[in-house]
């Protein structure tokens, strides 16, 4: 006998069932949809949002830090006072009646509790400390300075994907233009209009077209790649589409106080606080000479008889009579020594990176205005004025195909200079950027 009421009951309850389990799908799913709307979109990838994929996921930036943590954990270690020592010996045991009967107290040895202390002197925990802070500053601006460098790197390869779908859009482009110039050319052959000749020259230059286009197709997934291993995002490197224009036309800005900028670059801050750090270990080791004092307090338990047990206390200096310590305080002066040369050529370098790039944005920025305002429009007029002058019989086929390799060269040179001008301005923002922006 069949029940049409349990029945409807069952039909009625699993529609109820999947939408519980639907609405908690979606409960599950809301917090990462949240997550993924404030990704950026790498099919719309700004520069901006390129750069903070990179501030987030870079490795070797991420690795950086990591190196200020462990500079930070040695301040904890060198400002650590030292731990005292506790010591428990036991003597006279008998091989043949052993530690006696009884309770603890009552057994037949005798038991000597010490505890010791070791006193430095000298501000030596002052001076070790002082030296890992001064370390964690030079680590701190090694980290910037490794961000300023990667972030060059970041901005260079979003150019250089930037260029490279410029590139394919020229070639995708010159290439259709081709291909119809084919399609046009086969037909005029076939009304009798120009010779079979001509039609291969056209052929030849639209296979050249392509191939040209193939190559810009990969040296964009190259730059993807390469765009994408910066950002973390090398997984889904395909997806990556930049949209930013190039930046306006910039020049080197004049610096007034070269120095001033000189001295707060990352790199040179980190040479400076290492130098900080060298004289600071190089006080440390002078301050070896100066003599630690051990104490220590001793309890001396005698078996039987609880009246003579005794107290007492040490003192111990170390007697510097064969070794003054010369050569750790050699080897501190030595390091300093290296670590001011070191601040000197730091220094020396970022005269010369400031310098430079400020002669290529400068060299750069004339030629984009040379390329871009010159060059191109009159490629571009004279490509023009042969299609004109082709179509109505006034010139040759050869004269047509040079006046388009002028354009097509035009193009790409300007795209080029372009992409140059933008990368140099970026090595000029790393070149004069200092620690603290």
């Amino acid at each position: 006998m069949r029940h049409p009421i349990k029945r409807r009951n069952l039909q009625t309850a699993i529609p109820y069932h999947l939408a519980a389990i639907a609405l908690a799908a979606m409960a599950s799913l809301w917090p990462l949809s949240g997550q993924a709307a404030s990704v950026p979109a790498l099919e719309q990838l700004t520069l901006q949002a390129a750069e903070t994929l990179f501030t987030a996921h870079n490795r070797e930036l991420l690795i950086a830090r990591r190196t200020v943590e462990g500079a930070e954990a040695d301040v904890l270690s060198a400002a650590a006072p030292l731990n005292p020592n506790l010591s428990i010996g036991t003597s006279r045991i008998s091989p043949s009646l052993g530690i006696g009967p009884g309770r603890p107290t009552e057994k037949r040895v005798d038991t000597v509790v010490g505890l010791t202390q070791v006193f430095e002197r000298g501000n030596k925990r002052e001076l070790r400390t002082e030296a890992a802070q001064f370390n964690v500053a030079a680590a701190r601006s090694d980290a910037a300075d490794a961000g300023r460098q990667l972030l060059y790197q970041v901005r260079g390869a979003y150019y250089d994907l930037l260029l490279a779908q410029e590139k394919l859009d020229i070639t995708s482009n010159t290439a259709d233009l081709f291909d119809k110039s084919v399609a046009a050319s086969e037909r005029r052959l076939q009304a009798g209009d120009i010779a079979a000749t001509e039609l291969a020259r056209i052929r030849v230059e639209a296979l050249r077209a392509r191939n040209d286009a193939s190559a810009a197709r990969l040296e964009r997934e190259r730059n993807q790649l390469a765009l994408g291993y910066l950002i973390g995002a090398e997984r889904e490197a395909a997806r990556i589409t930049v949209i930013d224009r190039w930046p306006s036309d910039q020049l080197p800005q004049s610096v007034q106080n070269t120095q001033h900028l000189i001295d707060q670059r990352a790199d040179v801050r980190a040479a400076q606080a290492r130098v900080s750090a060298a004289e600071k270990s190089r006080d440390l080791a002078r301050a070896l000479r100066t003599r630690d004092i051990t104490g220590g307090l001793q309890y001396e338990r005698f078996p039987g008889d609880t009246a003579n047990n005794s107290y007492g206390f040490t003192v111990s200096i170390p007697l510097f009579t064969r070794y003054q310590y010369s050569g750790e305080i050699r080897r501190a002066e030595i390091e300093l020594l290296a670590a001011q040369e070191n601040l000197e050529r730091v220094s020396a370098l970022a005269v010369a990176d400031i310098n430079r790039a400020g002669r290529e944005l400068a060299t750069a920025a004339e030629r984009k205005h040379r390329s871009q305002d010159i060059l191109l429009p009159a490629a571009e007029k004279a490509a023009t004025g042969a299609e004109f002058a082709y179509t109505r019989g006034a010139i040759g086929i050869m004269d047509l195909l040079d006046a388009r390799r002028q354009f097509y060269a035009s193009q790409l040179d300007t795209a080029t200079a372009t992409a140059d001008h933008a990368k140099a301005y970026a090595a000029w923002r790393s070149a004069t950027k200092s620690s603290g922006d």
